[in-house]
């Protein structure tokens, strides 16, 4: 999903604090090498007990933490230039009630970026109104290439995400394999365990 610059909120800068900010970030540096990227986050009494004993408000350690509990969430994306050409792709899974299909790749000079879609008959509840399952994707294809969520959308029983690749993949997509995995939240958060394999011959 596609960020907003970050603009500066302020001219204003304390000189004094300079050496306590930048131990702040060796700080995280090092909390993020020993927990090999993977911190958690702090339970609750934890977070009361420095509340009390640092004179921090609660919500303001909560929004420290979850900020800082992944860093891949700040990775600066690619932003697809110089569009190349199409590949078909046309695979397609079907899981349940779904169908899941990955038509094309699109080619750009610095990425890549593959279209998936899903297909369903929607059903309804007692009321008559439709129950809809909107969940969030993520893919993986292997440690070469970093994957990130670009546009999404949909109706009725239609819907659509794009996901931006870098490195750029090869134009022959032979032998690779897609990966797409649902999670209930964002920034790949509660996992349902539903996985769909998509095999390029």
């Amino acid at each position: 999903m596609k960020r907003l610059p970050f603009e500066r909120p302020t001219s204003h800068y304390d000189e004094r604090i300079l050496s306590i900010d930048e131990e702040i970030c060796g700080l995280i540096q090092k909390r993020k090498k020993l927990t090999a990227n993977n911190p958690g986050f702090p339970p609750k009494g934890h977070i009361q007990e420095w509340s009390k004993k640092y004179g921090l408000y609660e919500d303001l350690l909560n929004a420290l933490f979850e900020t800082i509990r992944n860093e891949e969430h700040f990775r600066p994306q690619v932003e697809p230039r110089g569009f190349q050409k199409y590949i078909p792709v046309s695979k397609s899974v079907v899981k349940g009630e779904f169908l899941y299909n990955v038509p094309f790749v699109r080619q750009y000079d610095n990425a890549s970026v593959v279209s998936f879609n899903i297909d369903w008959d929607e059903p309804v509840d007692s009321s008559g109104e439709h129950i809809l399952h909107h969940h969030f994707w993520e893919l993986y294809i292997n440690e070469e290439y970093h994957c990130t969520m670009g546009n999404g959308g949909g109706s009725g029983e239609h819907l659509n995400h794009t996901f931006v690749v870098s490195p750029r993949l090869p134009d022959d997509l032979s032998g690779l394999q897609l990966v797409f995995r649902e999670n209930e939240g964002p920034f790949n958060e509660k996992p349902t365990g539903v996985e769909i394999v998509i095999d390029i011959e």
